[in-house]
C-alpha cells in the first residue's frame, strides 16, 4: 500500500507531527504528576484528596500517551521496512481511512475483533 514514497513521506511527516504533539503534552503535563505536599498545616485534608487525585489522573494520562508513543515508534518501524498500512495478522492492506483516523493501527478491522 505504501509502495510511493510520496505516501510514505506523507506517513511519516503525520507520525512525527503526532509524536511531538504527544511528547510536548507530556512536558507540559510534568508539574501535575509531581508528589503531592502531605504537610496538612499547609495543605487542608480536602485540597490535599483533591490534588492526589488530580496527580493520578495525570500519572493515567500520561501512561496512555506513552503507549501511543510506543504505537508511533512501531509504525515509524514498519515504515521503514515498507510494511506500513499492512495487518500484521493477515497481511491485507489497511484502508487508508483507517489509516487516516489512527495512523498507528497495525491490523485492520477483521483482525482488530
Amino acid at each position: 500500500m505504501i509502495r510511493s514514497e510520496k505516501k510514505s513521506s506523507y506517513w511519516r511527516n503525520k507520525l512525527n507531527h503526532l509524536r511531538q504533539d504527544l511528547e510536548s503534552l507530556n512536558q507540559d503535563a510534568l508539574e501535575g504528576r509531581q508528589a503531592v505536599e502531605l504537610d496538612q498545616s499547609r495543605v487542608g485534608r480536602l485540597s490535599r484528596m483533591d490534588a492526589l487525585q488530580s496527580q493520578a489522573m495525570n500519572n493515567a494520562i500520561a501512561e496512555r500517551r506513552q503507549a501511543t508513543l510506543l504505537r508511533i515508534e512501531a509504525a515509524l518501524a514498519r515504515l521503514n521496512e515498507d510494511e506500513y498500512g499492512y495487518c500484521l495478522v493477515c497481511g491485507d492492506e489497511i484502508p487508508e481511512k483507517r489509516l487516516e483516523l489512527d495512523p498507528t493501527v497495525s491490523t485492520c478491522t477483521s483482525c482488530t475483533k
